[in-house]
């Protein structure tokens, strides 16, 4: 059973609850004291409704452009889909609804849906209502008659009124419909009478609908196919200049284009690429297609060609300095030149980390974006206040490591070394081997047995060695040769300096 927490003021409550939790009468709104008292055990974690939310705005999205364009968010747990005039295409209100549910379910979503002739219907019929098979069908022109039997809830009223009804005994819907209008206008605010009219279908209910993005694509067609690398060349230059005054028109900057030659064969050349950051700057992008325009291969013709932006960000104005030699260089035109020639995944920038293992002291970071910055905010009663001393660098200048660490440390073979701390005389490493000339070691490196059990015991020994023809290596043996249980004495080969 599981159960999600938040905060409310001096409370923390249960904000969700799963079906299993909710039938032993666990509830939102619940104290997690209570519900830890209640369900010794429970599985509790903390709720996210900004990630909630974001995730109901891409459902919107999808239902704007699968099921029907007047979509809207019904707060933060539902949708309103207007499907009039769209119904018929997947079959019917009924059959529509259930393969909505159906679809849901398959992506791990548990969904009621109710089809009325009102939003504010459909909304208490799918939190109130009976729900077969998690959908409800109102008849039209019965929203009364399917209403009456709800609780004031189902109204979307304030919590205020609902709680004065109830004081009152008017605890259903068909109660409060047989009450004259003027009277309860008078008692009670405007809005819960027009709450009841939007439900009942007197009065209309306007929708704030989501409005999918769409996709920035230029295009130009040919009479004759073209095929030669000059004349495609030519036509990138007229449709890069559409595409960044779309870009600007949109307020984005690029991140990820796609060049799509259509060949008259019907198979189609594709071309992307990267940006390190987003940009609308025409010649950049022109000169980044046109480096690798010998990748397409036109066939027997090209009949048109396409720019997509398949991704991209927000970019604004950018600010600029007064003079030309106070601006500072920008490495993003050389980043994106690279990166596309060899590949995003071989261009990085490396972060150090706070580790004793050398092969967890390093991160891989995107060669542009700045570094975390990990601040940890203390209590005023914590004892690290008092600690007054700089933060050391991860990596001390004392202790130096060579320009390139292997991926994984390569076992050394043919090793001889004298015991307990002598460098290595001589190893065979990739089928060659190497005569050690000059050495300097050991740096002896304890394994993180705060993080890892196994590691409890583990001791490397490093050394750098240098061979006849002036190679220098950074190798370890395992263990620190007296005890066995720090390790099996192996050699292992862990990088190079210069």
């Amino acid at each position: 059973m599981v159960v999600t927490q938040i905060r409310e003021g001096s409370k923390v409550v249960i904000a969700a609850v799963s079906p299993a939790a909710r039938a032993i009468g666990l509830a939102p709104g619940m104290a997690v004291t209570q519900a830890r008292a209640q369900v010794p055990g429970l599985d509790i974690q903390p709720a996210d409704p900004a990630g909630d939310l974001a995730e109901l705005q891409r459902l919107a999205l999808v239902a704007a452009r699968r099921w029907s364009p007047l979509t809207a968010l019904s707060g933060n747990d539902g949708l309103f889909i207007d499907i009039t005039g769209t119904a018929h295409l997947f079959g019917g209100e009924a059959k529509m609804a259930r393969r909505i549910v159906r679809l849901l379910a398959r992506l791990g979503f548990t969904a009621r849906i109710a089809v009325a002739d009102t939003a504010g219907a459909a909304w208490a019929l799918a939190r109130y209502g009976r729900a077969e098979g998690g959908v409800a069908i109102c008849p039209s022109g019965a929203q009364e008659e399917a209403l009456a039997l709800l609780p004031i809830a189902a109204l979307r009223a304030e919590p205020a009124a609902i709680e004065l009804l109830r004081r009152l005994g008017v605890e259903r819907i068909g109660q409060l419909i047989a009450i004259p209008r003027a009277p309860l206008t008078r008692r009670f605010s405007a809005a819960l009478v027009s709450r009841l009219d939007q439900a009942l279908g007197r009065r209309d209910e306007p929708l704030d609908p989501v409005i999918p993005v769409e996709a920035i694509v230029v295009m130009q067609r040919f009479a004759e196919p073209i095929a030669t690398a000059e004349v495609i060349e030519h036509w990138l230059g007229v449709l890069m200049p559409r595409l960044t005054t779309a870009l600007a028109e949109a307020g984005l900057g690029a991140r990820l284009v796609e060049l799509v030659a259509d060949r008259i064969d019907g198979v189609p050349q594709r071309l992307r690429i990267g940006l390190a950051r987003p940009t609308r700057d025409a010649p950049h992008l022109l000169r980044l297609i046109v480096r690798r325009i010998e990748e397409i291969a036109p066939g027997f013709g090209i009949d048109a060609l396409a720019l997509h932006v398949r991704r991209a960000d927000p970019l604004g104005a950018q600010p600029f300095a007064e003079r030309l030699e106070e601006r500072p260089t920008d490495l993003a035109p050389l980043v994106d030149a690279l990166a596309n020639r060899i590949g995003d995944r071989r261009l990085w920038r490396s972060q150090p980390v706070e580790s004793d293992v050398p092969e967890r002291s390093v991160a891989y970071l995107p060669p542009l974006d700045p570094p975390a910055q990990d601040t940890i905010k203390l209590k005023a009663d914590d004892v690290r206040q008092l600690d007054r001393s700089p933060d050391l660098h991860p990596w001390h200048h004392r202790w130096p490591r060579p320009v390139r660490l292997l991926r994984r440390p390569e076992q050394l073979d043919h090793v001889i070394a004298e015991l307990p701390d002598q460098p290595p005389r001589r190893f065979s490493w990739r089928g060659e081997m190497h005569k050690v000339v000059r050495a300097d070691g050991p740096e002896r490196v304890q394994g993180e047995w705060w993080k890892r059990t196994a590691e409890q015991h583990a001791v490397r020994d490093y050394f750098q060695v240098e061979n006849e023809a002036g190679q220098r290596f950074w190798l370890f043996r395992r263990g620190d040769g007296v005890r066995a249980e720090t390790g099996d004495l192996a050699w292992f080969m862990h990088g190079a300096f210069g």
